[in-house]
Protein backbone atom coordinates (compact mmCIF):
# COMPACT_ATOMS: atom_id res chain seq x y z
CA UNK A 1 0.00 0.00 0.00
CA UNK A 2 1.45 3.19 -0.95
CA UNK A 3 -0.65 5.01 2.02
CA UNK A 4 2.74 3.48 4.14
CA UNK A 5 5.07 4.20 2.64
CA UNK A 6 7.62 7.48 3.74
CA UNK A 7 8.60 8.61 7.34
CA UNK A 8 5.67 8.34 9.69
CA UNK A 9 7.23 11.48 11.58
CA UNK A 10 5.16 14.16 10.27
CA UNK A 11 2.16 12.40 10.09
CA UNK A 12 2.21 11.38 13.78
CA UNK A 13 2.77 15.21 14.84
CA UNK A 14 -0.03 16.34 13.10
CA UNK A 15 -2.20 13.62 14.10
CA UNK A 16 -1.38 14.46 17.57
CA UNK A 17 -1.70 18.38 17.19
CA UNK A 18 -5.06 17.89 15.71
CA UNK A 19 -6.49 15.88 18.00
CA UNK A 20 -5.48 18.21 20.39
CA UNK A 21 -7.11 20.78 19.01
CA UNK A 22 -10.11 19.50 18.77
CA UNK A 23 -10.29 18.06 22.24
CA UNK A 24 -9.52 22.10 23.36
CA UNK A 25 -12.41 22.82 21.06
CA UNK A 26 -14.83 20.37 22.97
CA UNK A 27 -15.62 18.55 19.18
CA UNK A 28 -16.10 15.14 19.91
CA UNK A 29 -14.63 12.88 16.81
CA UNK A 30 -18.41 12.38 15.99
CA UNK A 31 -19.11 15.98 15.53
CA UNK A 32 -15.96 16.73 13.82
CA UNK A 33 -16.91 14.27 11.05
CA UNK A 34 -20.77 15.56 10.41
CA UNK A 35 -19.27 18.54 10.27
CA UNK A 36 -16.05 17.96 7.71
CA UNK A 37 -18.95 15.54 5.85
CA UNK A 38 -16.71 13.11 6.36
CA UNK A 39 -16.49 9.64 7.57
CA UNK A 40 -15.15 9.36 11.49
CA UNK A 41 -12.98 6.57 10.45
CA UNK A 42 -11.39 9.20 8.00
CA UNK A 43 -10.84 11.76 11.09
CA UNK A 44 -9.42 8.94 13.60
CA UNK A 45 -6.46 8.11 10.63
CA UNK A 46 -5.59 11.41 10.19
CA UNK A 47 -5.76 11.83 14.06
CA UNK A 48 -3.44 8.57 14.35
CA UNK A 49 -1.18 9.17 11.75
CA UNK A 50 -1.87 6.55 9.29
CA UNK A 51 -1.55 8.28 6.24
CA UNK A 52 -1.15 11.18 3.51
CA UNK A 53 -3.15 14.15 4.45
CA UNK A 54 -4.29 16.71 1.84
CA UNK A 55 -3.62 20.20 3.14
CA UNK A 56 -7.74 21.18 2.20
CA UNK A 57 -8.59 18.67 5.16
CA UNK A 58 -6.22 20.42 7.62
CA UNK A 59 -7.64 23.94 6.53
CA UNK A 60 -11.39 22.54 7.08
CA UNK A 61 -10.30 21.10 10.77
CA UNK A 62 -8.36 24.18 11.73
CA UNK A 63 -11.99 26.31 10.57
CA UNK A 64 -13.99 24.09 12.66
CA UNK A 65 -11.67 24.04 15.96
CA UNK A 66 -11.12 28.55 15.37
CA UNK A 67 -7.06 27.73 15.29
CA UNK A 68 -5.17 31.16 14.95
CA UNK A 69 -3.90 31.71 11.40
CA UNK A 70 -0.19 31.35 12.42
CA UNK A 71 -0.80 27.48 13.40
CA UNK A 72 -2.99 27.08 10.55
CA UNK A 73 -0.46 27.83 8.46
CA UNK A 74 2.43 26.11 10.24
CA UNK A 75 -0.07 22.48 10.14
CA UNK A 76 -0.20 23.32 6.33
CA UNK A 77 3.04 23.20 6.05
CA UNK A 78 3.18 19.54 8.22
CA UNK A 79 0.40 18.47 5.96
CA UNK A 80 2.81 18.76 3.26
CA UNK A 81 5.53 17.10 4.53
CA UNK A 82 3.47 14.04 5.12
CA UNK A 83 4.50 12.24 1.80
CA UNK A 84 8.03 12.35 2.83
CA UNK A 85 10.19 9.14 2.73
CA UNK A 86 13.19 10.20 4.90
CA UNK A 87 12.63 13.45 6.81
CA UNK A 88 14.45 16.05 7.51
CA UNK A 89 13.07 19.63 8.98
CA UNK A 90 14.67 22.61 7.74
CA UNK A 91 14.20 25.88 9.87
CA UNK A 92 13.03 28.22 7.47
CA UNK A 93 10.45 25.70 5.19
CA UNK A 94 7.27 25.00 5.33
CA UNK A 95 6.84 24.53 9.12
CA UNK A 96 8.31 27.30 10.93
CA UNK A 97 10.78 26.89 13.79
CA UNK A 98 8.76 27.93 16.49
CA UNK A 99 6.40 25.08 15.93
CA UNK A 100 8.39 22.38 18.65
CA UNK A 101 7.87 19.16 17.10
CA UNK A 102 10.22 17.55 18.22
CA UNK A 103 8.58 18.11 21.99
CA UNK A 104 5.41 16.20 20.76
CA UNK A 105 7.72 13.21 20.07
CA UNK A 106 9.19 13.49 23.37
CA UNK A 107 5.69 14.23 25.28
CA UNK A 108 4.95 10.92 23.62
CA UNK A 109 8.03 8.45 24.59
CA UNK A 110 7.49 5.95 26.77
CA UNK A 111 11.62 5.45 26.80
CA UNK A 112 14.22 8.42 25.66
CA UNK A 113 18.07 7.12 25.08
CA UNK A 114 20.35 10.63 24.74
CA UNK A 115 23.89 10.84 23.81
CA UNK A 116 25.55 14.22 24.28
CA UNK A 117 28.72 14.92 23.19
CA UNK A 118 28.84 18.83 24.06
CA UNK A 119 26.47 19.93 26.33
CA UNK A 120 24.30 18.88 29.04
CA UNK A 121 20.73 18.01 27.69
CA UNK A 122 18.06 20.40 27.48
CA UNK A 123 15.69 17.88 29.43
CA UNK A 124 18.62 17.83 32.18
CA UNK A 125 19.36 21.80 31.72
CA UNK A 126 18.47 24.40 35.17
CA UNK A 127 17.53 27.97 34.74
CA UNK A 128 21.30 29.52 34.21
CA UNK A 129 22.86 26.66 32.46
CA UNK A 130 19.99 27.81 29.39
CA UNK A 131 19.82 31.24 29.71
CA UNK A 132 23.56 31.37 28.86
CA UNK A 133 22.84 28.39 26.25
CA UNK A 134 20.58 30.81 24.80
CA UNK A 135 23.28 34.40 25.77
CA UNK A 136 25.54 33.11 22.96
CA UNK A 137 22.83 33.29 20.32
CA UNK A 138 23.47 37.15 19.47
CA UNK A 139 20.46 36.94 17.09
CA UNK A 140 17.94 35.75 19.38
CA UNK A 141 16.07 38.71 21.18
CA UNK A 142 15.23 38.65 25.23
CA UNK A 143 12.09 37.89 24.65
CA UNK A 144 12.64 35.04 22.73
CA UNK A 145 15.60 33.61 25.05
CA UNK A 146 12.89 33.86 27.62
CA UNK A 147 10.56 32.01 26.18
CA UNK A 148 12.64 29.47 24.73
CA UNK A 149 14.23 28.98 28.32
CA UNK A 150 10.68 28.59 29.89
CA UNK A 151 9.61 26.32 27.26
CA UNK A 152 12.92 24.13 27.63
CA UNK A 153 11.74 24.16 31.69
CA UNK A 154 8.39 23.19 30.80
CA UNK A 155 9.39 20.39 29.12
CA UNK A 156 11.13 19.07 32.21
CA UNK A 157 7.84 18.66 33.82
CA UNK A 158 7.49 15.19 31.81
CA UNK A 159 10.19 13.49 33.90
CA UNK A 160 8.18 13.66 37.34
CA UNK A 161 5.10 13.16 35.72
CA UNK A 162 2.10 10.45 37.00
CA UNK A 163 -0.16 10.06 33.81
CA UNK A 164 1.04 8.78 31.79
CA UNK A 165 4.09 7.25 33.72
CA UNK A 166 7.60 9.25 33.32
CA UNK A 167 9.39 7.86 30.61
CA UNK A 168 12.42 6.18 30.86
CA UNK A 169 15.52 8.01 30.61
CA UNK A 170 18.67 7.04 30.01
CA UNK A 171 21.11 9.71 29.38
CA UNK A 172 25.16 9.08 28.12
CA UNK A 173 27.01 12.63 28.45
CA UNK A 174 30.72 12.80 27.55
CA UNK A 175 32.94 13.55 29.86
CA UNK A 176 33.76 17.22 28.30
CA UNK A 177 30.81 18.46 28.22
CA UNK A 178 30.48 18.44 31.91
CA UNK A 179 33.95 20.08 31.70
CA UNK A 180 32.98 23.31 29.60
CA UNK A 181 31.99 26.28 31.41
CA UNK A 182 28.63 27.73 30.33
CA UNK A 183 27.21 30.54 32.21
CA UNK A 184 29.24 31.41 35.52
CA UNK A 185 31.34 28.56 37.79
CA UNK A 186 28.07 29.12 40.19
CA UNK A 187 25.70 27.60 37.59
CA UNK A 188 28.03 25.09 36.33
CA UNK A 189 28.17 23.98 39.57
CA UNK A 190 24.60 24.21 40.12
CA UNK A 191 24.04 22.50 37.03
CA UNK A 192 26.55 19.70 37.67
CA UNK A 193 24.77 19.10 41.11
CA UNK A 194 21.19 18.90 39.29
CA UNK A 195 22.40 15.97 36.92
CA UNK A 196 23.07 14.09 40.26
CA UNK A 197 19.72 14.96 41.70
CA UNK A 198 17.97 13.78 38.54
CA UNK A 199 19.59 10.59 38.73
CA UNK A 200 18.17 9.57 41.87
CA UNK A 201 14.28 10.00 40.29
CA UNK A 202 13.36 6.20 40.09
CA UNK A 203 12.86 5.98 36.18
CA UNK A 204 16.51 7.86 34.93
CA UNK A 205 20.13 6.67 34.37
CA UNK A 206 22.51 9.06 33.85
CA UNK A 207 26.12 7.79 33.05
CA UNK A 208 29.28 9.48 31.95
CA UNK A 209 31.51 8.94 28.83
CA UNK A 210 35.13 9.60 30.19
CA UNK A 211 37.76 11.10 27.93
CA UNK A 212 39.97 8.01 28.35
CA UNK A 213 37.54 6.19 25.92
CA UNK A 214 39.50 7.71 23.15
CA UNK A 215 38.01 7.16 19.84
CA UNK A 216 34.41 5.52 19.78
CA UNK A 217 31.60 5.25 17.04
CA UNK A 218 29.82 8.03 19.36
CA UNK A 219 32.01 10.86 17.80
CA UNK A 220 31.41 9.76 14.61
CA UNK A 221 27.80 9.62 15.14
CA UNK A 222 27.62 13.44 17.21
CA UNK A 223 25.00 13.80 19.13
CA UNK A 224 21.02 11.88 18.93
CA UNK A 225 18.45 11.13 20.67
CA UNK A 226 16.27 7.31 20.34
CA UNK A 227 12.62 7.66 21.32
CA UNK A 228 10.61 4.33 22.25
CA UNK A 229 6.93 4.56 22.00
CA UNK A 230 4.27 3.14 24.38
CA UNK A 231 2.87 -0.10 22.30
CA UNK A 232 -0.67 1.11 23.58
CA UNK A 233 -4.00 -0.69 21.93
CA UNK A 234 -2.84 -0.43 18.21
CA UNK A 235 -2.65 -2.91 15.79
CA UNK A 236 0.80 -1.11 14.59
CA UNK A 237 2.42 0.46 17.70
CA UNK A 238 4.33 3.46 16.56
CA UNK A 239 7.92 2.93 15.21
CA UNK A 240 10.92 4.07 17.37
CA UNK A 241 12.54 7.91 16.12
CA UNK A 242 15.90 8.60 16.10
CA UNK A 243 16.55 12.48 16.34
CA UNK A 244 19.69 14.48 15.48
CA UNK A 245 19.45 18.28 15.34
CA UNK A 246 21.89 20.28 13.03
CA UNK A 247 22.49 24.15 13.35
CA UNK A 248 20.23 24.59 10.36
CA UNK A 249 17.48 21.83 10.77
CA UNK A 250 16.88 18.12 12.67
CA UNK A 251 16.89 14.55 10.94
CA UNK A 252 14.32 12.41 12.13
CA UNK A 253 15.14 8.82 11.13
CA UNK A 254 12.47 5.69 11.84
CA UNK A 255 13.38 3.38 9.15
CA UNK A 256 14.15 -0.12 10.68
CA UNK A 257 18.01 -0.50 8.96
CA UNK A 258 18.47 3.28 10.23
CA UNK A 259 17.28 2.60 13.79
CA UNK A 260 18.85 -0.62 14.12
CA UNK A 261 22.61 0.95 13.22
CA UNK A 262 21.72 3.73 16.23
CA UNK A 263 21.15 0.40 18.19
CA UNK A 264 24.53 -0.64 17.94
CA UNK A 265 25.89 2.37 18.51
CA UNK A 266 24.43 3.14 21.39
CA UNK A 267 25.15 -0.73 22.60
CA UNK A 268 28.97 -0.04 22.25
CA UNK A 269 28.63 3.72 24.16
CA UNK A 270 27.28 1.69 27.18
CA UNK A 271 30.22 -0.85 26.97
CA UNK A 272 32.29 2.27 27.23
CA UNK A 273 30.41 4.45 30.26
CA UNK A 274 30.99 4.37 33.62
CA UNK A 275 28.78 2.87 35.75
CA UNK A 276 25.87 4.77 37.24
CA UNK A 277 28.28 4.99 40.62
CA UNK A 278 31.20 6.08 39.34
CA UNK A 279 29.55 8.81 36.57
CA UNK A 280 28.24 10.21 40.06
CA UNK A 281 31.87 10.52 41.80
CA UNK A 282 33.12 12.04 38.35
CA UNK A 283 30.38 14.38 38.52
CA UNK A 284 31.67 15.41 42.05
CA UNK A 285 34.83 15.52 41.86
CA UNK A 286 34.29 18.30 38.58
CA UNK A 287 32.35 20.44 41.12
CA UNK A 288 34.63 20.13 43.83
CA UNK A 289 37.31 21.55 41.03
CA UNK A 290 34.48 24.05 39.88
CA UNK A 291 34.36 25.40 43.57
CA UNK A 292 37.96 25.52 44.08
CA UNK A 293 39.43 26.03 40.84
Amino acid sequence: MTEDMGSTVPRRQLGRTLKQLRTEAGVTLDAAAVALECSRQKVWRIESGLGVVRSLDVKAMCGLYDVRPDLVGALVGLASQTKAKGWWHAYGDAIPEWFELYVGLESGASRLRFYYEAMVPGLLQTRDYARAVYDHRSEVTYEERERLVELRLQRQALLTRRLPPAPRLEVIVHEAALLRTVGSRAAMAEQLSHLIEVNDLPSTSIRVLPLSAGLHRGVEAGTFVMLDFPTGNRNTPEPPVIYSESWTGALYLDRPDEVAAYETIWDSLTVLALDEGQSKRMINKIIGEVHHG
